[in-house]
């Protein structure tokens, strides 16, 4: 229930404890949550940025400093940076090749990267992904034409909807893809691609052995948050697409490394 009547330092407070429980908030939902406007929640933001205590992204905020095992859920991840991701998915969605296999890892960027493959005709997505296996059921039952044939791993599912573990590594150890696209938690020039979870980074490594070319998707949000497993270096990285909100040093060492280096222009 919306309560106007709290102190700026109140509510504040009220949102921080959100943010780490959740790992990030959007603005609408705290907007609907306390009754106040956009305004005063981004204040409240800007105040909670000052302190070090969240970092503001498209449309909302996220945690800093957290614990390098926690791993927000598929929902939360997939309301923040929107757009971004919906341009890192054009561009990414460029490199499929009609009649090719491509490996889809779990993750919301990558969930909008399977959207834009339904008519690319004679295509077979690998998937560990529970959301992108549904998304792709889903068109099929839609009679969407030319949707590709899946094939997904099993395993046992993560909070972020990721299928991992020994029978997942044993499937796609038996499969060779013509590209992965793959999402992360985090990156950094020192840990290279992380996740939180030490299953999922083992399935990773799993799916980058089993392609022939690996890209990368992931917006500036990601470069700096280290995981609690490494799973790649960025030299292993063929393709890295990310957007212009990416800072110079970051896209410096980036082009250094990666076999390619894609920044995506976004509006605003």
């Amino acid at each position: 229930m919306a309560d106007q009547s709290l102190l700026a330092p109140q509510r504040q407070a009220l949102i921080l404890e959100a943010i780490r429980e959740a790992g990030a908030v959007r603005v609408a939902e705290l907007v609907e949550q306390f009754g106040v406007s956009d305004m005063t929640i981004r204040r409240d933001l800007d105040a909670l940025v000052r302190q070090g205590a969240v970092r503001k992204v498209h449309g909302g905020a996220i945690a800093v400093g957290a614990a390098s095992t926690d791993e927000p859920g598929f929902d939360v991840k997939s309301e923040l940076e929107e757009s971004t991701k919906a341009a890192l998915a054009d561009a990414a969605a460029r490199l499929v090749e009609p009649g090719s296999v491509v490996a889809l890892s779990a993750g919301t960027t990558t969930y909008a990267v399977a959207s834009r493959l339904l008519n690319i005709p004679r295509l077979t997505v690998v998937t560990n992904s529970l959301r992108i296996a549904d998304l792709l059921w889903a068109a099929e039952s839609d009679g969407t034409e030319s949707v590709p044939s899946l094939l997904l791993t099993g395993g046992a599912p993560t909070r972020s909807a990721a299928l991992v573990g020994a029978l997942a590594d044993q499937t796609i150890r038996t499969l060779h893809v013509d590209l992965l696209i793959l999402g992360v938690h985090g990156v950094s020039e020192q840990a290279g691609l992380t996740t939180p979870n030490l299953a999922e980074a083992q399935t990773n490594r799993a799916l980058i052995a089993s392609a022939r070319r690996t890209a990368v998707v992931a917006d500036h949000t990601k470069w700096g948050v280290v995981g609690l497993s490494s799973f790649a270096a960025l030299t292993e990285v063929d393709c890295f697409i990310t957007d212009d909100a990416l800072p110079a040093a970051a896209r410096s060492a980036l082009a250094d490394t990666v076999g390619e280096l894609v920044v995506v222009p976004t509006a605003g």
